[in-house]
């Protein structure tokens, strides 16, 4: 029984790193600058803000210092905050009146709530700005970083570009697992699929997404998407529909909030894994039977098997390895983390049955407070 599930796995990673859209290979960057335009279009960046006071003053501060050379606008829409976020990122902004800030109403029937608190920030915005810049209130930018969104998407006639920005790995569970969360975010969506206008594949990165206003609202904005979970993703393929959409790698914009111990990050996985598999209890027994295969297996045969499936079951796992190593590298973390690969993906696994159970007991996409998975029940 040994010999075929080892040749099963070694055939599967075969596949994934010859055929599967280069997915590992982390060359999808924002490397460089594209040519100017002749004329910088207007921006407004919305950011959905809920009880941040820990992190706006340096995201909103960041954003104020972009170098950008046309009209631009940073809109903070407060989620119902009770640590006083908005005081923070007022104070942070100073006397810029580029600032403007407005206060989120509880979302309707049917609503997430980021989704809602970027609905108020898109209406609000009107319809000045060519563009719009959403982000996360715990991104920090770099300066060049909204002149080169716009200067790439001018250039390539995007309606979508997004960056998926460096998270925080400082910590020993951070350098354990937020790598392979980029890497299997990759592996489900190959970043130079999505960037192909003749590839179904579509996604985004929810804390830097650079839209085109007229595409966005002709493809029925944020009410389009209204339940999604996984709302970045979904706005991918929203906007996949209306033009060319480009999704990379950056380290232009960082996450500034770190993610914590294990179980942080597990409760964070959690929270949107059973979104991702539509809440199917067949996808999720799937799911549940491929990741024992693919990462699994390997390192069991590996250990306690013999002659040919040892063989191929190490062969396996050398190519798994192989696979983290570029994202690895990205990160500027040891390689031999990438041994530790099986280990890591056992603890997706268990994040992943734990977010199927917390959905079935109404606990789904909980965030901040808000049960969110339940509406899409």
């Amino acid at each position: 029984m040994m010999l075929p599930i080892a040749a099963l796995a070694l055939a599967i990673w075969l596949y994934l790193l010859v055929a599967h859209g280069g997915f590992w290979l982390a060359r999808e960057t924002d490397a460089g600058m594209s040519a100017p335009p002749a004329a910088w279009p207007p921006v407004t960046a919305i950011v959905p803000a809920r009880d941040e006071a820990d992190v706006i003053a340096r995201s909103i501060g960041a954003l104020l210092a972009q170098d950008y050379p046309g009209e631009f606008r940073v809109l903070l829409v407060d989620d119902g905050s009770s640590d006083g976020t908005g005081d923070v990122a007022r104070a942070a902004a100073g006397d810029d009146a580029r600032l403007a800030m407005i206060r989120g109403s509880a979302p309707p029937a049917g609503w997430t709530g980021k989704l809602w608190a970027l609905e108020q920030g898109v209406r609000h915005a009107g319809t000045g700005p060519r563009w719009l810049w959403l982000t996360d209130a715990d991104i920090r930018h770099a300066p060049d970083t909204l002149r080169s969104l716009v200067a790439r998407a001018e250039a390539d006639g995007l309606v979508l570009n997004s960056l998926m920005a460096r998270l925080e790995c400082t910590r020993l569970a951070e350098r354990a697992l937020i790598p392979a969360f980029v890497f299997f975010f990759q592996m489900l969506y190959p970043f130079a699929r999505v960037n192909r206008p003749d590839s179904p594949v579509a996604a985004a990165a929810g804390g830097c997404m650079l839209l085109r206003r007229d595409a966005f609202l002709r493809a029925g904005g944020q009410a389009a998407i209204a339940h999604a979970i996984i709302d970045d993703c979904a706005t991918g393929r929203l906007m996949k529909a209306e033009g060319p959409i480009r999704l990379a790698l950056t380290h232009r914009s960082h996450s500034i909030r770190p993610y914590g111990g294990w179980r942080a990050i597990g409760t964070m996985i959690a929270r949107s894994a059973y979104a991702q598999l539509r809440y199917s209890p067949w996808l999720l027994a799937g799911t549940l039977i491929g990741m024992g295969l693919v990462y699994l297996a390997p390192p069991l045969i590996a250990l306690l098997g013999h002659g040919l499936a040892r063989w191929l079951a190490l062969a396996a796992w050398a190519l798994m390895g192989i696979a983290l190593m570029p994202m690895l590298r990205f990160y500027r973390l040891s390689l031999l983390w990438s041994i530790a690969l099986p280990a890591i993906a056992l603890f997706y696994t268990g994040a992943t049955f734990v977010s199927a159970l917390r959905h079935w007991q109404g606990k789904g996409g909980m965030w901040k407070g808000r049960a969110q998975a339940q509406l899409s029940r």
